[in-house]
């Protein structure tokens, strides 16, 4: 088994944007077939999402807005965040479950990959084989918000705190440690959530909830970036707050 073989990929996209759909099955490699939650019978859409959902299905939210210099933490989530976690968590749990390969690939469908995406992730793979390099999550692409820190293999680093699930891959076993957060009884946004299980977050309440537990890298440059809101929207800033 190659190290790209060895891999189960997923896609998080809405039933109602068969459009992202179609434009991201078009530019993923043949050789790499993807799930995607618009096929799993849930509500994962911030548009249909509302507080009775979440409480039927025993989901609890994060106390979230605080007061901060930060906007993004003073305000309430909105729907469209919190089907997103979800959307990210079913992915989880289904390959926890279902999934035969050792790396789990997650990517959202507004994700662009690079030309040499197939061959640079087979190098990267084997590379931290033979490095004997450790991970259980590793950037592909990500939004870096403080400094990395350098590791023995060129192009690979240690991440700080960053933002961004667009593009991502994790250990079968990180599974595992992602699934005993219980995150689905403290929703918080997943791109909070991934830095605060590698390193200490930057809000106490939030590194006190989840603690730092698994081992990051990230790719530098990146294999993946994302496109442009002007191009492709945003399912998840396009909801409303959950107190509106």
């Amino acid at each position: 088994m190659t190290a790209v073989d060895a891999i189960t990929v997923y896609v998080v996209n809405l039933a109602r944007r068969p459009d992202r759909r179609a434009w991201i099955s078009a530019r993923l490699p043949p050789d790499l077939p993807a799930l995607y939650t618009s096929d799993v019978d849930d509500i994962f859409d911030g548009h249909m999402l509302s507080i009775s959902d979440l409480h039927t299905r025993g989901i609890k939210l994060f106390d979230w807005p605080i007061d901060s210099d930060n906007p993004w933490w003073q305000r309430p989530l909105k729907f469209g965040e919190i089907g997103c976690t979800l959307a990210h968590l079913a992915c989880w749990a289904h390959a926890a479950d279902h999934a035969a390969t050792p790396y789990i690939l997650i990517l959202e469908d507004d994700a662009i990959l690079a030309p040499d995406f197939h061959a640079r992730l087979h190098s990267t793979l084997d590379r931290l084989e033979r490095g004997q390099l450790r991970f259980d999550l590793l950037y592909l692409g990500r939004y870096p918000l403080e400094p990395d820190e350098p590791t023995t293999i060129p192009g690979l680093v240690r991440p700080g705190y960053s933002h961004c699930s667009y593009a991502y891959l994790l250990t079968k076993p990180a599974l595992t440690v992602l699934l005993a957060t219980a995150l689905d009884q403290a929703v918080i946004p997943v791109d909070e959530f991934l830095p605060a299980l590698y390193l200490p977050h930057p809000r106490t309440d939030v590194r006190a909830r989840f603690p730092a537990q698994l081992t990051a890298l990230a790719l530098d440059p990146p294999l993946a970036t994302q496109r442009p809101k002007s191009e492709a929207g945003s399912d998840t800033e396009d909801s409303d707050f959950i107190d509106s």
